[in-house]
Protein backbone atom coordinates (compact mmCIF):
# COMPACT_ATOMS: atom_id res chain seq x y z
CA UNK A 1 0.00 0.00 0.00
CA UNK A 2 2.22 2.99 -1.12
CA UNK A 3 1.80 5.96 0.95
CA UNK A 4 1.82 9.25 -1.80
CA UNK A 5 0.56 12.08 1.15
CA UNK A 6 0.09 12.48 4.61
CA UNK A 7 -2.10 15.07 6.26
CA UNK A 8 -2.46 15.45 9.93
CA UNK A 9 -3.91 12.18 11.12
CA UNK A 10 -4.82 11.23 7.79
CA UNK A 11 -2.28 8.77 4.80
CA UNK A 12 -3.17 8.89 1.44
CA UNK A 13 -2.46 5.76 -0.17
CA UNK A 14 -3.77 3.03 -2.91
CA UNK A 15 -3.55 -0.64 -3.48
CA UNK A 16 -0.70 -1.66 -5.44
CA UNK A 17 -3.16 -3.89 -7.12
CA UNK A 18 -5.57 -1.09 -7.91
CA UNK A 19 -4.18 -0.53 -11.33
CA UNK A 20 -7.25 -1.78 -13.58
CA UNK A 21 -8.93 1.06 -11.87
CA UNK A 22 -9.41 5.03 -12.74
CA UNK A 23 -7.02 7.00 -10.95
CA UNK A 24 -8.26 7.40 -7.01
CA UNK A 25 -6.92 7.25 -3.37
CA UNK A 26 -7.78 6.04 -0.77
CA UNK A 27 -7.96 8.12 3.01
CA UNK A 28 -7.87 6.26 6.30
CA UNK A 29 -7.89 7.27 9.86
CA UNK A 30 -8.01 5.32 12.95
CA UNK A 31 -10.19 2.49 11.12
CA UNK A 32 -12.34 4.62 9.09
CA UNK A 33 -11.68 4.70 5.41
CA UNK A 34 -12.65 6.13 2.05
CA UNK A 35 -11.79 6.25 -1.54
CA UNK A 36 -11.88 9.62 -4.05
CA UNK A 37 -11.78 9.02 -7.80
CA UNK A 38 -9.43 12.19 -9.18
CA UNK A 39 -10.46 12.64 -12.43
CA UNK A 40 -12.80 14.65 -11.29
CA UNK A 41 -12.65 14.89 -7.20
CA UNK A 42 -15.28 13.07 -6.08
CA UNK A 43 -16.11 10.49 -3.32
CA UNK A 44 -16.52 6.24 -4.67
CA UNK A 45 -17.48 5.46 -1.05
CA UNK A 46 -16.67 5.25 2.56
CA UNK A 47 -16.53 3.66 6.09
CA UNK A 48 -16.09 5.06 9.28
CA UNK A 49 -16.38 8.72 8.20
CA UNK A 50 -18.60 11.14 9.58
CA UNK A 51 -20.34 13.40 6.81
CA UNK A 52 -18.92 16.73 7.84
CA UNK A 53 -15.16 14.68 7.92
CA UNK A 54 -15.73 13.29 4.47
CA UNK A 55 -16.33 16.91 3.31
CA UNK A 56 -13.45 17.73 5.03
CA UNK A 57 -11.33 14.92 3.22
CA UNK A 58 -12.58 16.43 -0.22
CA UNK A 59 -10.98 19.81 0.76
CA UNK A 60 -8.10 18.05 1.16
CA UNK A 61 -8.27 15.93 -1.98
CA UNK A 62 -9.31 18.66 -4.40
CA UNK A 63 -5.95 20.91 -3.97
CA UNK A 64 -3.43 18.06 -3.69
CA UNK A 65 -5.29 15.96 -6.56
CA UNK A 66 -2.61 16.82 -8.81
CA UNK A 67 0.13 15.30 -6.66
CA UNK A 68 -1.79 12.20 -5.65
CA UNK A 69 -2.13 11.42 -9.31
CA UNK A 70 1.68 12.22 -10.20
CA UNK A 71 2.18 9.57 -7.18
CA UNK A 72 0.08 7.12 -8.74
CA UNK A 73 1.85 7.89 -12.17
CA UNK A 74 4.93 7.05 -10.48
CA UNK A 75 4.08 4.09 -8.80
CA UNK A 76 2.54 2.40 -11.70
CA UNK A 77 3.97 2.94 -14.57
CA UNK A 78 7.72 2.94 -12.98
Amino acid sequence: MPTVLRLGPYRFFFYANDRSEPVHVHVRNEGAEAKFWLEPVRLAWSRGFAPHELRRLERLVKPNSRALMDGWHDYFEA
